[in-house]
């Protein structure tokens, strides 16, 4: 039999599964890992957690699926991006993973902002200076741990780092390149310009390969620690949205992915590439198509966290039976989800979450809801930017943990007025990349894909919320700027000692 081995380093969450030539996911298992935030709006990871998951499941995998390790014909890993991991001559992490959604860079993103105002990053780069961007997020590791840079001999992703450990091989996929922010689209070469102001030495970077690319194969010390076969073929990887979206069948112009993860993400594929200061440009896993992305620092991570200090630990199906109960638009309720800042369509790291609009007669419940709301009007936000760009538009689907939310698909659904189409079992990020692999060697084609996406369920919007979700997006939208002056204060306000963590 031929198998296909996918990895997918996610924001809080390590997912291997395995796939066969016809499509059907034989077993998927996964782990999680715990995202720290020592300092305001800080995430960082571990990364030994990764490599750790990785040896655990891969042959819990392969035992669930009845199968051989001899059947695992490639390997592809996919994770979010652009995570910034520093690493010693050796390839070892000199500090955790400072990750995509991390926002302790502000200062410095308006630094650079300020040195690079005549660099036409967004035509170069695809993106503005961001959260996102890694030359920040060095500049800050100068300023705050020169331990760290001094040791440095190379940096990369959560994914890279993964494909090295299987190989033994340096490699930089191509969306954490153009994510990162540091490669200059028009030269096809890393934007040097911003490499020196951010501070980030050339030699850290890896020569960059596309996702199908093969890299290398899995050394016999990799072999022992997963049990996958020495001199498997393992591919560059894939950005997880990437992956996500290709996975979930985003081949055509206008297909729109709603990503219900950790952050959010809402993907949109595109046969030309189309820069836009609200959204990030990626590269399809199709070779010459494209997507635009747009990301939400924080998501589920909301959610979680709402579980966590709000709720007492109740489940997320106690949560969701309460707040079904509640009508839409949350009592009167209006949230913006922005607890770690936010990435698009705003670009603030400095922004901050609130609730507005509570009285007496408000409960958990109401709470619950509106934070569900509050990440489909973010979404909703975004399909204002492509129609504002009259960009098409098309079939919208649902994937990711979030999505196994009955309630929570209803609401996207009705906010963004359009049919959803849900994948609740589909494993995502893993597959796409493991898909791409079965390409590279040239077992599967692309036009293979179909057989791989099955939906499981088309939710149409409720037209009876239309009228008052309406009138809470439009709250929703007025809200970031009026508060936003506030925000940025109580974000001043931190001492340097909370600005900086420990």
């Amino acid at each position: 039999m031929v198998l296909f081995l996918g990895i997918d380093i996610g924001t809080t969450a390590t997912k291997v599964s395995v796939a066969d030539l016809d499509g059907t996911v034989l077993a998927e298992r996964a782990a999680s890992c715990r995202v720290d935030s020592p300092g305001p709006g800080w995430a960082e990871v571990d990364a030994s957690q990764w490599w750790d998951n990785v040896t655990a499941l891969v042959p819990q995998v392969l035992q669930a699926a009845g199968n051989e390790p001899a059947d695992v014909r490639a390997v592809g890993v996919s994770g979010m991006v652009p995570a910034v991991l520093c690493l010693d001559g050796s390839g070892n992490p000199l500090a955790p993973s400072i990750q995509q959604n991390d926002a302790r860079a502000g200062r410095e993103i308006a630094e650079l902002r300020t040195e690079l105002t005549d660099a036409d990053l967004l035509a170069r780069t695809g993106s503005e200076l961001t959260t996102q961007s890694v030359a920040p997020k060095i500049r800050w590791l100068r300023a705050h741990r020169p331990d760290v840079v001094a040791a440095t001999e190379r940096i990369c992703g959560s994914y890279d780092w993964i494909v090295t450990q299987l190989t033994g091989r340096r490699a930089t996929e191509a969306n954490w390149a153009l994510g990162s922010g540091l490669w200059d689209m028009r030269t096809g070469d890393w934007a040097h310009d911003v490499l020196r102001s951010g501070g980030v030495e050339e030699s850290w970077l890896a020569p960059v390969r596309r996702s199908h690319d093969i890299v290398g194969e899995v050394t016999q010390a990799a072999a022992t620690d997963t049990s996958i076969p020495a001199g498997t073929p393992v591919t560059a990887g894939a950005a997880d949205h990437i992956a996500s979206a290709f996975s979930a069948g985003l081949v055509e112009d206008g297909d729109v992915l709603v990503k219900l993860g950790g952050a959010g993400d809402i993907m949109l594929s595109l046969t030309d590439p189309v820069v836009d200061e609200r959204v990030f440009l990626d590269h399809h896993l199709l070779p010459d198509a494209w997507m635009l992305n747009g990301c939400m620092a924080a998501s589920g991570s909301v959610l979680r966290w709402f579980q966590r200090e709000l709720a007492g630990g109740a489940t997320f199906a106690e949560l969701d039976a309460a707040a079904g109960d509640v009508p839409a638009g949350s009592g009167g309720i209006v949230c913006l989800p922005y607890f770690l800042g936010e990435k698009s369509p705003i670009s603030d790291p400095n922004a901050r979450g609130a609730f507005v609009g509570l009285h007496l007669g408000h409960t958990q419940a109401h709470l619950y809801r509106s934070v569900l709301e509050a990440i489909a009007f973010g979404f909703a936000h975004h399909i204002e930017v492509f129609e504002e760009r009259r960009l098409p538009v098309g079939r919208v689907r649902v994937t990711n943990g979030g999505s196994r939310s009955r309630l929570w698909r209803q609401i996207v659904a009705d906010v963004l007025e359009r049919p959803l189409e849900s994948l609740v079992d589909h494993p995502g990020s893993g597959l796409g990349a493991a898909f791409a692999a079965g390409v590279a060697i040239g077992t599967l084609d692309w036009d293979d894909l179909e057989r791989f996406v099955h939906v499981a369920e088309t939710i149409e919007p409720d037209a009876s919320t239309t009228t008052r979700y309406r009138d809470s997006y439009a709250v929703y939208r007025q809200l970031y700027p009026a508060l936003a002056p506030l925000s940025h204060r109580l974000a001043a306000s931190q001492t340097p000692t909370q600005a900086e963590g420990p």
